[in-house]
This record gives structure tokens, C-alpha cells and sequence, in this order.
């Protein structure tokens, strides 16, 4: 029997996975639009996915940010259901032999860069950049990048009083130790 979560999304093959749990195609029930599904289990010690969709919330209309289509609980697992998007720039990096031209590099560090300075606009530290982390659109937003996993960002102004949050030292590790900040790797985050 095939599977449907939030009621109207029928789960197809697994596209990734990762620490906080599964991603799977899946099919609109009735509209068949086909979308990227996130699913962890919801007893993981450290459950970060309906936090991540708080921040997608929060993010939401900003250009490279992907749509929330549905985000709840469904029996014993969290489930965040987005836009599909395309290949990761890890993906295109190895697909184009390891080698970027120059203008595409610069067509994508401009937009990486805007990425990031929306979610910066918007208080919050993503913690985990890296090339995995940057996907590209489909379709008429083929050339459109985009970023994903807030699961680990955070928040670096205060709500109320738009200060900056004290950063704090001696704390672990955050993100992928490959693309870390040397602060990071110094414990100060």
C-alpha cells in the first residue's frame, strides 16, 4: 500500500538522507505537483525538524527560499513537506568534472552571498554553509539558487531588541568540519 502522509501526499522513492532523518519525492494527491518530503522520527533525542520549518515560516517569500506545502506530525514522525528543487552545487561541481568557469562561479557566489544576507536581514545564523546546502531550481528557475537545512541555524539578534546576541566560547562543534569557520573549529560560536 503506498504511503500518504499529511493526508493528501503519496510518498515515492528516497531522493537524500542525513543525521535528522529521510527526504522522499512525493505527489499531491489530488493536484499530482510533485514535492520534496522531509521525515524524521519524532522520539530522536534531538528533533530539529519543526523547528526547521519555523524558520522556513519565517523565511518565506524571500527569493531562493523554498515554499512550505504542509508541515505537522504524522503518527510517530515530523514531516516537512517543500518545493522540489534540483541538484545541490556539490552535485553540478562533480557532474561539470570538479571545474566551474569562472562567470559560473561568480553568477553563484553572487547569489549565494544574497542567500545569506536575507537570512542574516532576517536575525538568524545558518551554521551549516556548504556546497550541499545550495540547490538549484527546476524549471524557469533552472538558474535560480536556493538555500536549505535550517536545522542547525540560530538565531544571532534578539527579537525584541534587534541586539546582538553575546557569542559564546568553548562550545562543540556545529556544522560540517570541512566548511567550518576557524572560530568554529576554536570553539567560539
Amino acid at each position: 500500500m503506498d504511503r500518504i502522509v499529511g493526508s493528501k501526499y503519496k510518498l515515492g522513492r528516497k531522493i537524500g538522507s542525513g543525521s535528522f532523518g529521510e527526504i522522499y519525492l512525493a505527489t499531491h494527491v489530488d493536484t499530482y505537483e510533485i514535492v520534496a518530503v522531509k521525515i524524521e522520527n519524532s522520539k530522536t533525542n534531538h528533533p530539529q525538524l519543526l523547528y526547521e520549518a519555523k524558520l522556513y515560516n519565517a523565511l518565506q517569500g524571500g527569493t531562493g527560499i523554498a515554499n512550505i506545502k504542509w508541515c505537522g506530525i504524522d503518527g510517530e514522525e515530523n514531516v516537512l513537506v517543500i518545493d522540489l528543487l534540483g541538484p545541490s552545487l556539490e552535485d553540478l561541481f562533480v557532474y561539470c568534472g570538479r571545474r566551474f568557469s569562472l562567470k559560473t562561479v561568480l553568477m553563484l557566489a553572487d547569489q549565494m552571498i544574497t542567500r545569506i544576507e536575507f537570512l542574516h536581514s532576517k536575525g538568524y545564523l545558518h551554521r551549516d554553509i556548504k556546497p550541499d546546502n545550495f540547490l538549484m531550481g527546476l524549471g524557469r528557475k533552472a538558474n535560480q539558487v536556493y538555500i536549505i537545512d535550517f536545522g542547525l541555524a540560530k538565531r544571532y539578534r534578539d527579537s525584541t531588541t534587534n541586539r546582538h546576541i553575546p557569542y559564546r566560547e568553548n562550545k562543540n562543534l556545529t556544522g560540517t568540519a570541512r566548511y567550518a569557520s576557524c572560530n568554529t573549529h576554536l570553539g567560539i560560536g
